[in-house]
């Protein structure tokens, strides 16, 4: 391989993982607004119940999943890798989430909604990285023989 199909290779790889990123903020922002402005979340800085929360983090669940299937689809090598460094920096943000808001009050949320985020971030980019994983032929990795998760 020379340094440029390289360069490109990471170039690429890192775009995957930024797309993944931005396919997993932007969406449920947009859906949190939305919800806000509708009437169906408190506004802004109010408290909200534990049943709203559970939707946010459902549908916050289902992004992930995209925005894994995004990067895993743009990267060209090591796939799942791709997927898993995705995972960990939802990890990470999440956990920064969780500090910053710990102890702060109702309207930040219940202590088990940033958890949750923290707990589902790598199961939810997992998933989305073998949804994916799917070959051209509509065959499994496992059905192609090649290496997976059990």
């Amino acid at each position: 391989m020379n340094p440029n199909q390289a360069s490109k290779i990471t170039k690429r790889g890192v775009g995957s993982i930024v797309a993944g990123l931005l396919a997993t903020a932007i969406p449920p922002s947009i859906v949190d607004a939305v919800l806000h402005a509708t009437g169906i979340y408190s506004p802004a800085g109010e408290a909200m119940n534990d049943g709203l929360f559970l939707l946010a983090l459902g549908y916050r669940i289902l992004f992930t999943i995209g925005g894994a299937y995004l990067t895993a689809r743009i990267a060209t090598t090591r796939r799942m890798g791709h997927v898993v460094v995705l995972g960990a920096i939802g990890m990470l943000l999440g956990t920064m989430g969780l500090v910053a808001t710990w102890n702060q009050g109702p309207e930040f949320g219940p202590k088990w909604y940033p958890i949750a985020l923290i707990v589902l971030a790598i199961p939810c980019t997992w998933a989305g990285g073998r949804l994916q994983g799917r070959t051209r032929s509509g065959r499994t990795a496992l059905d192609a023989g090649l290496p997976h998760c059990a």
